[in-house]
């Protein structure tokens, strides 16, 4: 049930796509433009949408008419292109940061669990197990939780050559695990 090689794979796949290091500056963006970011309710609501789509996810594709290896070709294609936002520096999915909500839009929704995020929880249920891709949910929002809680401290640590150089691993990362979703899922 538990596969500790799994879990790995899916919580380093979330990491990538949630890309909450390098979402630091956003961060302390809207920290600065709202005096505080309540890191708990950001968390908790990214949590539950991610739960909600892993269960959910097939029955409101089935609503549409949109077979799983149909969405899993198209959130390969969502991670490519934001493999290629991390790796060029172009902006293609812009969050929209004028909402005074900061703590669920667009903290929560859609910088954490956005697009990107349910497309690659709904692709990764094609080839891993439900309690491993849970765990590495869980996983991921104690990172997000503590980078929330620190990003301050993080974004000084790192300075923006630190912060650009893992937003570019991480998109070398992303790109092959998009392709290796899209050949997975067309059979190539």
């Amino acid at each position: 049930m538990f596969n500790l090689k799994e879990i790995f794979s899916v919580t380093l796949i979330l990491f990538s796509v949630i890309d909450i290091v390098g979402s630091i500056p956003i961060v302390i963006d809207l920290r600065k433009k709202n005096g505080k970011i309540e890191s708990e309710k950001a968390t908790l609501v990214a949590g539950l949408l991610m739960v909600v789509f892993l269960y959910l996810g097939e029955s409101i594709l089935r609503l549409f008419g949109v077979d799983v290896q149909s969405f899993a070709v198209a959130g390969a294609i969502i991670v490519f292109l934001i493999g290629m936002e991390m790796i060029l520096g172009r902006h293609i999915f812009r969050p929209d940061t004028d909402n005074n909500t900061s703590s669920i839009v667009p903290l929560a929704f859609p910088l954490i669990a956005g697009a990107g995020t349910m497309t690659t929880i709904i692709s990764l249920k094609s080839e891993y197990q439900t309690p491993n891709i849970l765990t590495g949910i869980l996983l991921n929002l104690i990172i997000v939780y503590l980078v929330l809680r620190s990003s301050e401290w993080i974004g000084r640590k790192l300075g923006t050559a630190g912060t650009e150089m893992l937003r570019k691993v991480f998109g070398i990362i992303l790109i092959a695990i998009a392709i290796k979703l899209f050949r997975g899922n067309l059979g190539i």
